[in-house]
């Protein structure tokens, strides 16, 4: 390989660490009693956005923040048939993660899943986007989905799914196989949080 192609990949490379770095700024860690998830810091006054199933059934919950601060934290929205819940924490002045827009999402599109799979902290898979919308095979029709080939294990949930410039498109849900991955597209979390705190809460 010569040595602009050297440099190229090189270049690549750090601009992916970058993005990665400001990823993990607001990507944080919740500990249910029997497990961890991760979620996702959606607004700088401690608005946290996670799956449904991380926290389901959990009344003693807490929230590794990315400073290592270890706080309690409280469901304050939840939402079984969407897989989405929101939680708060007593801080302030907290990174945020920038959004995307998965309504601009194509297939084969670079995308990245971030979370604690196995207790690995920050770790990330990353993979193409098989497709979106409310009519793809073998999942649940009537509601929006993105398709992923990548392979995500459990306690990538409620993490970040992130395109190649870092913004936020979906949160991590589930997996149907062992490289077929399923997010919440960004743009159902923002129906959800305008539902149910308002639309002050939608926007960063």
């Amino acid at each position: 390989m010569d040595a602009e192609k050297l440099n190229l990949l090189r270049d690549l490379q750090n601009n992916l660490a970058d993005v990665i770095d400001r990823v993990h700024q607001s990507l944080v860690q919740i500990s249910n009693g029997r497990g961890a998830g991760a979620g996702t810091i959606w607004h700088s006054d401690g608005l946290i956005i996670t799956n449904a199933h991380v926290v389901h059934g959990h009344h003693h919950l807490n929230v590794t923040l990315p400073d290592g601060r270890t706080l309690p934290t409280q469901v304050i929205a939840y939402d079984k048939d969407h897989d989405l819940a929101a939680l708060s924490v007593n801080a302030d002045n907290l990174p945020t993660i920038e959004l995307g827009d998965s309504r601009l999402l194509k297939p084969g599109q670079w995308v990245m899943a971030v979370g604690h799979p196995w207790g690995v902290q920050g770790a990330i898979t990353s993979g193409v986007v098989i497709g979106a919308g409310a009519d793809l095979p073998e999942i649940q029709t009537g509601r929006e989905w993105i398709a992923l080939d990548l392979h995500m294990r459990p306690g990538h949930s409620g993490g970040p799914l992130v395109d190649a410039a870092g913004r936020l498109v979906g949160i991590n849900t589930m997996i149907t196989g062992p490289d077929v991955g399923f997010a919440i597209p960004v743009q159902s979390v923002k129906t959800f949080l305008k539902e149910a705190l308002g639309a002050q809460k939608v926007a960063v």
